[in-house]
């Protein structure tokens, strides 16, 4: 059986990695749309792609009580951030599920903006560290549906299921 919090975080993550990179995939011919924000003070699609990445990487290895490893920065653009995710995918599924095994109360003292917060490992992941990667994912998903990219919630979960042109 795995950890708990492995069992919660790190396949959640990959798979919505995998989501992310399919919807960068679909910018393929509308690269344009990944330099969109949906505010002005708001990141750009690109740039909460890259984030939401990083937040998998960073959870999961403080998590693992595991150094933080480095990920070549590709750009910004479809082929650079799908370089990004896949590296993330290939350093996640490499950490080892027993390093996970005394993670929700293991405490970890990280940063949220300005704030200084030191958490167990379960607040970090369930209250932090995941509604963090979720919201950057969202983000992304949201700008991109603005720019007109036809993708919808079976895009961003892979669990959905509706017909093509599908409206409520």
């Amino acid at each position: 059986m795995l950890p708990p919090i492995y069992a919660a975080s790190v396949p959640v993550f990959v798979h919505y990695l995998e989501r992310l990179a399919a919807l960068v995939e679909k910018t393929a011919h509308q690269e344009q749309v990944l330099g969109a924000r949906l505010a002005p003070d708001m990141f750009t699609a690109a740039q909460q792609v890259a984030t939401a990445t990083d937040f998998a990487l960073r959870v999961a290895f403080a998590l693992a009580d595991a150094p933080l490893p480095a990920i070549e920065d590709h750009g910004m653009d479809r082929i650079g951030l799908g370089r990004r995710i896949v590296a993330a995918r290939v350093a996640l599924t490499a950490l080892p599920p027993d390093a996970f095994a005394d993670a929700a109360d293991r405490r970890i003292r990280h940063r949220a903006g300005f704030a200084v917060l030191d958490q167990s490992g379960h607040d970090f992941l369930h209250l932090f560290g995941m509604p963090n990667f979720c919201f950057h994912a969202s983000m992304a998903f949201a700008v991109l549906r603005a720019q007109g990219l036809e993708i919808g919630k079976a895009d961003f979960d892979g669990q959905h299921d509706y017909p093509h042109g599908f409206r409520f």
